[in-house]
Formats: C-alpha cells, sequence, structure tokens
C-alpha cells in the first residue's frame, strides 16, 4: 500500500522531510513512527497505517512535498503470511537519520532527533540517560561537547610545516541559510494574509503604572502573575463588549462569523522562527489560570513539543515584543483567517501632564493593533483600545468583571 502524505493539521499544505525513522526492508508495526516531517507550525512524525515491511522510500530528506504525495510503499503483513522478505536497502546520504536496527527503537523526541541532525551527531551512538534508555536534548549537547574537546586537543598539537599553494587556497564563500520548513510557511502564511486582508494599523500609548505596582505588591504575597496574563484578561473582556474583533470573515457566503469563545494566540519567539500557540476559552479562566497555561505553552513551544491541537483554532493573537526593545511600535500581520491582532511594546518611563497640570513620571507602554478593513472600522479600533486602557491603568477595574 501506499503511505501518503496527509493533512495533520488546519491549513497544512506541505512539509518538509526531515528524516527517516526506519530503513527499506525493516519490519514495522501499525502506528509506530516511520517518517518524521516539518510543517510550518510544528515537526511531526508520520506513523505507519498497516503492520508490515517498509518496501521503498518514494521521498528523498530534504524534499519539500505536498499534501497528498506518496511517502513510501509498505508491503502489509499478511499479503507476506507474514514471512520476512528480502528488500534492498535503500542508500540514503544522510547517515544520522537511519535507524539500523528497528528491534532497537531509538527513543527520542523530534527536536532531539532535530538537534542531533544539525550538529552532524549519528543519534544511533548517543546513549540515552532518561526513562528506558530515552535520548535527552542533555545526552546530545554533552556528546557535541565532548567531540569539541577532543577536537581542540588535536588542533591544539604542533602542526606540520607544509607550505599551502596559492591554487589549494577556498575562495571567498557567502554564508547560506536554507529557506524551507518553518521559516518558508511562514513567508507564505504572511504573503497570504497581506494579499487577502486590507490591514489597518491603529497605535495607542497606556500607561502601566498601576498595573507595575500591582504585581509588585502582588509578588509580596508571592504571588506572581505576568503583566501578559492581566493583558489577555482584558483583552478577553473587550472582546466581549467588541465581538467584531473576534470574527471570521466569510466572503464566500457574505456573513461575518462572530466567535463566541476566545481562543488567543500567543506569538513565540521560538529558535526555528515565529509560532504561535493558542490559549483556549480565555473567557472562563482566571488570570492566575491563564499565567500558568501560558507558561506551559511557551515552554512547549520553545521546546518545540506543540501538538496539532496547541496550535489551531486561534480566533484572536497577541504578541508582546516589549521584552525585546522597540519604543515606537510596528504594523502586525494578521494571523489570517483572523481580523485582529494586537502587540505590547516596550514599556518607559515619560513625564506625563495631569489633567490638574501638573508633571509626574508614568511608564508608558505603546500598543499597535492592527485589523481587517473589511470587517471593522478605524473607530471600533479606537474604542476597543480605549477600553483596554482602562483595565489596564486601572488593574482593579478586572475584579469588577470576575464572573
Amino acid at each position: 500500500m501506499e503511505v501518503k502524505l496527509h493533512d495533520i493539521g488546519e491549513g497544512m499544505t506541505e512539509a518538509d522531510i526531515n528524516c527517516f525513522l526506519v530503513k527499506a526492508g525493516d519490519f514495522v508495526r501499525a502506528d509506530e513512527p516511520i517518517i518524521e516531517i516539518q510543517t510550518d507550525k510544528m515537526t511531526a512524525e508520520i506513523p505507519a497505517p498497516r503492520t508490515g515491511y517498509i518496501r521503498e522510500f518514494k521521498v528523498e530528506i530534504g524534499q519539500t512535498v505536498p499534501v497528498g504525495t506518496t511517502l513510501l510503499i509498505l508491503e502489509e503483513e499478511d499479503s507476506l503470511n507474514k514471512k520476512p522478505i528480502s528488500l534492498p536497502i535503500m542508500t540514503v546520504d544522510h547517515p544520522m537519520t537511519i535507524v539500523k536496527d528497528n528491534k532497537k527503537r531509538i527513543l527520542a523526541s523530534p527536536y532531539t532527533r532535530k538537534i542531533a541532525r544539525e550538529n552532524g551527531i549519528n543519534i544511533e551512538i548517543v546513549k540515552g540517560s532518561g526513562p528506558a534508555g530515552r535520548i535527552t536534548d542533555e545526552d546530545i549537547y554533552q556528546l557535541l561537547v565532548s567531540s569539541q574537546q577532543q577536537e581542540s586537543e588535536i588542533n591544539s598539537q604542533p602542526a606540520r610545516n607544509t607550505a599551502i599553494a596559492p591554487a589549494e587556497l577556498s575562495p571567498l564563500k557567502s554564508d547560506t541559510i536554507p529557506f524551507r520548513g518553518r521559516r518558508k510557511q511562514i513567508a507564505k502564511k504572511m504573503v497570504q494574509s497581506l494579499n487577502t486582508i486590507p490591514h489597518c494599523t491603529h497605535f495607542e500609548e497606556v500607561d502601566v503604572t498601576e498595573l507595575i505596582q500591582f504585581r509588585a505588591d502582588l509578588k509580596k504575597m508571592n504571588q506572581t502573575i505576568s503583566a501578559t496574563a492581566f493583558f489577555i484578561k482584558a483583552l478577553s473582556i473587550c472582546l466581549t463588549e467588541f465581538p467584531i474583533f473576534n470574527a471570521r470573515l466569510d466572503e464566500e457566503n457574505e456573513v461575518i462569523h462572530l466567535q463566541r469563545e476566545h481562543q488567543i494566540g500567543i506569538a513565540v519567539d521560538a529558535e526555528d522562527g515565529l509560532i504561535v500557540p493558542v490559549l483556549r476559552d480565555v473567557e472562563k479562566k482566571s488570570i492566575r489560570a491563564i499565567h500558568d497555561e501560558m507558561k506551559i505553552l511557551t515552554e512547549k513551544a520553545l521546546g518545540n513539543q506543540l501538538s496539532m491541537k496547541d496550535i489551531t483554532g486561534g480566533t484572536f493573537t497577541i504578541s508582546n515584543v516589549g521584552p525585546l526593545g522597540g519604543s515606537f511600535g510596528a504594523t502586525p500581520i494578521i494571523q489570517h483567517p483572523e481580523v485582529a491582532l494586537i502587540s505590547f511594546h516596550k514599556t518607559k518611563k515619560m513625564p506625563v501632564v495631569t489633567d490638574d497640570d501638573q508633571i509626574v513620571i508614568r511608564s508608558i507602554m505603546n500598543i499597535s493593533m492592527s485589523f481587517d478593513h473589511r470587517v471593522a472600522d478605524g473607530a471600533s479600533a479606537v474604542r476597543f483600545t480605549n477600553r483596554f486602557a482602562q483595565f489596564i491603568q486601572n488593574p482593579k477595574m478586572l475584579l469588577l468583571e470576575l464572573v
């Protein structure tokens, strides 16, 4: 039977072939991982749909293939009367990606395998320190450090006095970065969004002085809550009052769907590129629950351990780039098919004139909100951010909105 690349998540159209977890001729059981792929959002393993033998691979490592592509041919066990077959071993110029002995299953996460591949380490020679001999990220790093130390010792030995002829000198070359995987898919999504949605961005300043003080008071009581958790709760209340920003436009049927649930996407600056895990049903959660779940999602994103459920179904997205700097804001690009996205930028102390003409020092944060101008107007965006600012400038007001 042909094993094809199927759609493992919302909006997936193609994937990169990261590595083969078995080789031609291997016996595999149903649901055993056989190929690792990289989509725009996550690294995933394709399992065997049946028990049988790998006849041959139809794709190559590093290849980008669309959904529906035949990945390999699987000889089903029943058709062979459960007798092993002798198959030619496919040669692959990628030594660390083929499991030599299928009986000894290498236990390692896709991210751990990725670290090994990128550093040229054959994962088969790594001794796992995890449960049941599972190979961890730390095992790979320790082996890498050991190899570098050995190389350093070799290089420190006196070199032979061998002259290098000019012809042997390598010409200068430019560095390159592969444009595939998540980076390539991010590019496609951004182009699709800009070509589809007429973006309009509203900029605003928000006084966060009282929020900073409120969080400091909580910290004295051993209650640490991130500012982003307060932002998300305030946004959820605003989305209830302004549901037009928690919607999806269906142009074909000429209708705007107002989403009842607040599924907030949280942009995370991961090593492989931006990824947006989704915090679900925010309208039902406390600020503490939002903080705790957001922390878990962020750690999973940085460790490349997000599931498809973690990254799909968002209705509104936030991006907190304040810790990185950027005082004046930017024009964020909307996550299609959502209709709005808000970015929080650097907070800095500024002199502010009060209503009674007094000059005081306050902590001011810039925000930028992009919205789909087909669905909402600028006046609605201003009212939305004004309401958000009320909650952040007076965080105790959030208590009045608790269920």
